[in-house]
């Protein structure tokens, strides 16, 4: 039996948590470039109802595991939205969910854990002194549309006619890559890429600049026949 150096062992111990504190470390730089918030208006019936943020913040820690952080916002009359997307930071697939509601004063808080080994999702309801809970069964990468647009704003092929599926947490679609289409967001015409899906629930345009900013995105806020329109973007 050959017994290792003392000194040998502690040298691989620490070229293994040295390689793989490297890999974090990139990743998270990776995604902390990243960060950045747009503006939106939110359109009803051709006129404003209230304004809406997507802010995709960067790496953080949550529940102890490292997590890309994208926090959504959307505030109208009697109506508040604040949900917090925790992705992994190497797909962007959600790992946890935090929703903060206010509709019309009947306010609730919402947390899902998304758990890709067991292939389920646990949702826990809170209104009041009222809790609820309750696990959806779903297989593969759940995906929610806001780490969806993020994923394909980095690394979607932007070919025209690709068909995507999205696994939502109670819903299946496909989502098309339509066309490219002339867009007047901000004041300013706009060269951008027009996704929908089907069944018909959201619709997104995406600036064809090395950015791929969302200049309008359909069907994402919890208010029915709105558009979101960007007002502005800030890094």
């Amino acid at each position: 039996m050959t017994i290792e150096p003392k000194g040998k062992e502690n040298r691989a111990v620490s070229l293994f948590l040295f390689v793989n504190f490297t890999f974090i470390a990139l990743l998270f730089l990776q995604a902390s470039a990243g960060a950045e918030t747009f503006h939106y208006a939110i359109v009803q019936w051709g006129f404003k109802a209230g304004d809406a943020t997507i802010s995709n913040t960067g790496p953080v820690v949550y529940r102890g595991q490292q997590t890309f952080l994208i926090v959504f916002k959307a505030q109208a009359i009697n109506f508040w939205d604040e949900e917090k997307i925790y992705a992994d930071p190497r797909d962007f697939y959600p790992l946890f969910v935090e929703r903060d509601l206010n509709i019309f004063g009947q306010k609730e808080k919402i947390l899902e854990v998304y758990d890709r080994t067991k292939s389920e999702i646990r949702v826990t309801k809170t209104a009041g002194d009222k809790q609820t809970e309750q696990v959806i069964k779903r297989s593969g990468s759940v995906d929610n549309i806001y780490g969806f647009i993020y994923r394909y704003r980095k690394s979607g092929s932007f070919k025209i006619g690709s068909v995507l599926d999205i696994v939502l947490p109670t819903k299946d679609l496909k989502i098309k890559l339509v066309k490219r289409s002339n867009l007047n967001v901000m004041g300013r015409h706009y060269d951008s890429f027009y996704m929908q899906s089907h069944p018909a629930q959201y619709k997104i345009w995406f600036d064809s600049a090395a950015q791929k900013w969302p200049l309008r995105i359909s069907g994402a806020v919890g208010i029915a026949n709105t558009i979101m329109e960007m007002t502005g973007h800030d890094e």
